[in-house]
């Protein structure tokens, strides 16, 4: 019988199996406390799946960690576990022990009243077998400074730049307030995430500059130079801004480095105007990859715990989770005034409106996907003695968002 357990006393296993996981090509550099447990390093709670419950037993067969956040779906904030660093040694490798860990992980965070699970996959076929699916897309774009000039001539008299540092966090909280309620999957931030991952970068720090107008801050962007000179390139990671004006400002605030990068390049949300405002769009490269991924934890818990829009419905949802019990199974969804109430009542074998996997009801909770699209591409399917309006209320009861996590972890 394996054991999942905290791992606080064997950070240099963590350290050798992370490193050879992610880093193989730097061979495995020696332990060193000073240097690998930072602030920004022991963010989060590792875990380690034995293969025994013995206090004195050998290495852990896998390891992971999870960082304990809030994340906006909806409307409302709801308990996110961060899953990162699933590592196993070589040694270990093709003997089910990453499906036990997930699955465990999962058990853990259901006892914890997490909603969500999200994570930055290696590879997306492997985490979409065991039920995440893709959360959101980035769009990056690249070019030329120069094509930012259009840019200069709107930005709002009297506003100023000023760079902050991590203990200045605090002046960014309200602008990124209004730009987490324009996403689903946002986070929240405490002060250790402000400084030890928006402010403290892995490698070195970021430079992060805040538009201030009228005594307050209208936006702010995070962004790290990359390159020497003759090739440099001004990399944007985040690019918060209160309104269209405060946009224009920070972009103009990218082409006054003209003289310095030879390029400048965005990773941003799908809906933030890049395109239409640079002077020759064509000139523009301008990539979408997939995000970060997401799974729900607890079908039935967080059905329950959603808002809805203003409309009373009764659904059944038979939902395939390959990974945990709980999931798999028939609910039943019950809106009524704005609340909801969801159970299971059956194995799935029961005759049920709508039938999906775990990972295409994450997409739609979470607002990622729209129902007809999922119906479309065969992810989705209405039972056969299934009310004419049952794919209608289900799409009413989840309709698209913009959904956009974007840092890192």
């Amino acid at each position: 019988m394996v054991d999942y357990r905290p791992i606080p006393d064997e950070r240099d296993v963590f350290h050798e199996y992370r490193s050879y996981a992610f880093s193989p090509e730097e061979g495995l550099p020696a332990y060193d406390p000073d240097e690998h447990e930072t602030p920004r390093a022991t963010l989060g709670s590792r875990r380690g799946l034995y293969a025994s419950e013995a206090a004195d037993d050998a290495d852990p067969r896998c390891v992971c960690r999870h960082y304990w956040l809030e994340s906006h779906v909806r409307g409302d904030r709801h308990r996110t576990a961060g899953l990162a660093s699933v590592s196993t040694p070589p040694e270990y490798r093709r003997r089910g022990h990453v499906r036990q860990l997930l699955a465990r992980s999962l058990a853990e965070y259901r006892d914890r009243d997490v909603r969500f699970s999200v994570l930055w996959p290696f590879r997306y076929r492997f985490y979409r077998q065991y039920g995440w699916d893709t959360a959101n897309r980035v769009r990056t774009h690249e070019f030329e400074p120069s094509l930012l000039s259009v840019a200069t001539g709107e930005t709002a008299d009297g506003g100023r730049f000023r760079r902050l540092e991590a203990d200045e966090y605090g002046h960014l909280e309200s602008v990124y307030a209004t730009h987490a309620n324009r996403y689903g999957l946002a986070l929240e931030r405490d002060a250790d995430w402000w400084r030890y991952r928006i402010f403290d970068g892995s490698d070195r720090d970021p430079f992060v500059y805040a538009y201030e107008r009228d005594g307050d801050v209208a936006g702010y962007l995070v962004y790290a130079m990359e390159g020497g000179q003759g090739d440099r390139r001004m990399d944007v990671s985040e690019l918060v801004f209160a309104d269209r004006e405060a946009l224009l400002s920070l972009l103009a605030f990218c082409y006054r480095h003209e003289s310095q990068v030879q390029r400048v390049r965005f990773e941003l949300p799908a809906d933030v105007p890049i395109r239409d405002l640079v002077r020759d769009p064509d000139e523009v490269e301008t990539t979408v990859s997939d995000g970060p991924m997401v799974r729900i934890v607890d079908v039935a818990e967080t059905l329950s715990a959603l808002s809805y829009p203003d409309r009373d419905a009764s659904l059944t949802i038979a939902v395939e989770d390959p990974l945990v019990d709980w999931n798999d199974g028939t609910f039943t969804l019950e809106v009524t005034d704005e609340t909801a109430t969801c159970e299971r009542v059956g194995d799935g074998t029961d005759a049920a409106d709508v039938r999906l996997e775990i990972s295409a009801l994450s997409q739609i909770v979470v607002g990622t996907r729209s129902v007809r699209d999922l119906e479309r591409t065969g992810r989705l399917a209405v039972g056969d003695s299934a009310a004419p309006e049952a794919f209608e209320t289900l799409a009413a009861l989840f309709p698209e968002t913009d959904v956009y996590l974007g840092e890192f972890f």
